[in-house]
């Protein structure tokens, strides 16, 4: 699809996790990956003030090396991330046009939006503040990336509906999960009228390895294909997307991405049928039937992050990377200001809310013995 006359191409260069090589980005493999990105037709480019050396990296792997019209930059706003003034906020702005050496940005997201992350960009007017910069030249398109609720995105886009594109989470296999129930928001973004940019299409990696039962549904289908390419074609056969972003750490991974998306016209019947089938394979795995109500939270005498810590440990039965699950508890949980499982007094007010009928206390303790 192309976006307002502009030709992307439907795989986007995510810039989140570069190669590294003693512990900095490598710089130099990033410059393989640019070019190869860039000889194959591809020329979206999606960084953030908030990843680590990101800016100052694709400054020199891109920016210093190709004319500005060959490519589009993204960057976003993360108004939440220690700011308390709105000159704060914008600030992160002029940093990331130095750390580029861009002179404008194609698109400019604010960054995160949901839950109490959103305040931020509205006690600091950051709405109005992104139509100033596009109205200098400074910022060619604005929008948002958004990690929330279908209801919440529905009311941010009927208070903005200046707002040109969304990023969303969508892959396979969350496209039904109640936790981040990507069907739900994509569908909310297409209602608006929203063009849509895909991230974590495999799931922060997750999906190029996942469980077994999936896995082999996949290799099946295509014996040639990786288990990766799937998860990202799924992505891009879906209408009103813009583009796709990968986040790739090598150049191996770059020329897999190629392989498949040169030329990719969308997943065709058969294919389709073979995504719905790894689906129903990743729903016989036995998990926690958590729909992410809250109910429970409002009971709860100890302010427990209950839903956060049975999305943790069903990632951590599905992909079996306890690393990876510890996080998502950290941040899921004490991350949105609740406390961690090992605090519940097994008062058992939490069973009675549950319309799940789920025995919220025997799961949290499993939760503690595996990620605590």
């Amino acid at each position: 699809m192309a976006y307002l006359g502009e030709s992307i191409g439907k795989l986007g260069f995510g810039l989140m996790r570069l190669p590294q090589k003693d512990g900095v980005i490598d710089v130099e493999q990033t410059k393989e990956m640019v070019d190869l990105f860039l000889e194959a037709g591809f020329t979206y480019f999606d960084t953030a003030w908030a990843y680590a050396g990101s800016e100052d990296a694709i400054r020199q792997a891109l920016v210093e090396r190709y004319p500005r019209e060959r490519f589009q930059l993204a960057t976003k706003n993360a108004a939440w991330i220690g700011c308390k003034t709105r000159e704060e906020a914008v600030a992160q702005f002029d940093t990331s046009l130095k750390q580029t050496g861009a002179g404008y940005f194609d698109f400019y997201l604010l960054h995160n939006i949901g839950e109490g992350r959103t305040k931020y960009f509205d006690d600091f007017d950051m709405w109005s503040w992104v139509q100033e910069k596009k109205k200098e030249g400074l910022i060619k398109h604005i929008g948002f990336s958004f990690h929330s609720t279908p209801e919440a995105l529905d009311e941010v886009l009927n208070q903005h509906p200046e707002m040109e594109f969304v990023q969303l989470q969508i892959n396979y296999a969350d496209w039904e999960n109640p936790a981040v129930q990507s069907r739900a928001c994509y569908e909310v973004a297409r209602k608006h009228g929203k063009p849509v940019i895909i991230m974590e299409p495999i799931k922060g990696g997750m999906l190029a390895n996942p469980p077994e039962s999936v896995a082999e549904v996949l290799k099946n289908a295509e014996p040639d294909s990786s288990v990766a390419s799937w998860a990202v074609r799924f992505a891009a056969s879906l209408d009103g997307v813009i583009t796709v972003l990968s986040g790739m750490s090598s150049v191996e991974q770059m020329k897999d991405n190629l392989s498949y998306m040169k030329g990719f016209q969308g997943l065709n019947g058969e294919q389709q049928a073979v995504i719905a089938k790894a689906q129903e394979e990743l729903k016989k795995i036995p998990l926690i039937p958590c729909t992410t109500c809250n109910y429970c939270a409002k009971v709860c005498p100890k302010n427990i992050g209950i839903s956060g810590s049975f999305t943790a440990m069903n990632l951590l039965t599905l992909y079996k990377d306890k690393a990876f699950a510890k996080h998502q508890e950290e941040w899921l949980v004490g991350g949105h200001g609740k406390n961690h499982a090992d605090q519940c007094v097994k008062c058992g007010k939490c069973e009675e809310a549950c319309p799940q009928h789920i025995k919220i206390r025997e799961n949290l303790e499993k939760v503690c013995e595996a990620l605590l």
